[in-house]
């Protein structure tokens, strides 16, 4: 249907601008990691975020008072999840993968990148972004948790010191 009412109309207007002040409230007060992306579960609550503002939009069946809710129920497990990753030990191995090398000083690790499920090609697109033009230039090709790549050419590598222990 191209139009049902004003009613709905004004409702989506009404709903959505409550909604959408209050999750900029929440937001603010929940602090920059609620929406930092820095693992998979950031991003997870992120799109639920979006989804359930995107349900009180355009839901009649769900009441403004129902979504807030839904808000400040997300924000706070991501709150208590990323306090649980920060403070206890085991915490952090349940919600945030560790970071994979997978090109150790010019050499692509063919096993790192089949578990991750890494091509060649993709690994080397990332290292041309970086305006590098040989894997010969590389010292490591990092997987982050947030899944990006981050290329660490052999005149940046310094102390390694930012490196995993292990890949030092």
């Amino acid at each position: 249907m191209w139009f049902d009412s004003w009613g709905d109309l004004l409702r989506v207007l009404a709903v959505g601008a409550a909604a959408y002040a209050v999750l900029v409230l929440v937001l603010r007060l929940s602090g920059k990691r609620t929406l930092a992306k820095l693992n998979a579960f950031d991003l997870v609550v992120t799109v639920a975020l979006g989804s359930t503002l995107a349900t009180i939009l355009l839901s009649a069946d769900v009441a403004w008072a129902e979504g807030v809710t839904a808000f400040v129920v997300l924000v706070l497990l991501q709150l208590l999840v990323s306090w649980s990753t920060s403070h206890v030990g085991p915490g952090r191995s349940v919600v945030t993968a560790r970071p994979t090398t997978v090109v150790r000083d010019g050499v692509l690790d063919d096993a790192a990148m089949a578990k991750q499920r890494l091509t060649p090609a993709e690994v080397r697109q990332a290292v041309r972004s970086t305006g590098a033009g040989g894997l010969d230039q590389v010292a490591r090709v990092v997987l982050e948790t947030d899944g990006t790549l981050s290329v660490i050419t052999a005149s940046k590598l310094g102390d390694s010191t930012a490196l995993e222990p292990e890949d030092r």
